[in-house]
């Protein structure tokens, strides 16, 4: 048997093919999230706000920088009402921004609908850790 040798030339279209298909292969091997929750058919804040709630789950983490904010809810000033921690590691971040500006818009429709007002203090964004293996809004004063 004899082996023939092929210019380094000839072994560059092989050597991509192998890669890209290396990269494939592995693609295909990662885990992929689990669907999203279908959005509530009830729009109200309260079930906007379950439906948060189950998106974000335990906020499971590892580190800080797997630790988000959300804003929800709406002041009559405008800005969020509050913020809660999220996790990267199970949460959508597509998901949870759509369901919280729906939460918000349906917050602002339900105070409008009856006068209720709100103080025009600003909520600032507190920013979340990672504590006891769980997303937390940082400040002791801040907890979910």
């Amino acid at each position: 048997m004899t082996l023939h040798r092929l210019p380094l030339h000839a072994l560059a279209p092989r050597r991509l093919i192998c890669g890209l298909a290396t990269a494939w292969l592995a693609a295909c091997s990662t885990a992929t999230p689990s669907a999203p929750a279908p959005a509530p058919a009830d729009k109200s804040p309260q079930a906007l706000m379950k439906a948060i709630d189950a998106e974000i789950g335990d906020a499971a983490c590892s580190s800080d920088a797997q630790c988000r904010t959300l804003p929800v809810g709406a002041k009559a000033c405008g800005g969020p009402e509050a913020y809660l921690p999220w996790s990267t590691q199970r949460g959508n971040a597509d998901r949870l921004a759509q369901l919280a500006r729906e939460h918000a818009e349906a917050s602002r429709i339900r105070k409008t609908e009856s006068g209720m007002a709100s103080t025009c203090s600003l909520v600032v964004d507190p920013g979340a850790q990672c504590t006891a293996g769980r997303c937390s809004l940082r400040g002791a004063d801040q907890a979910r």
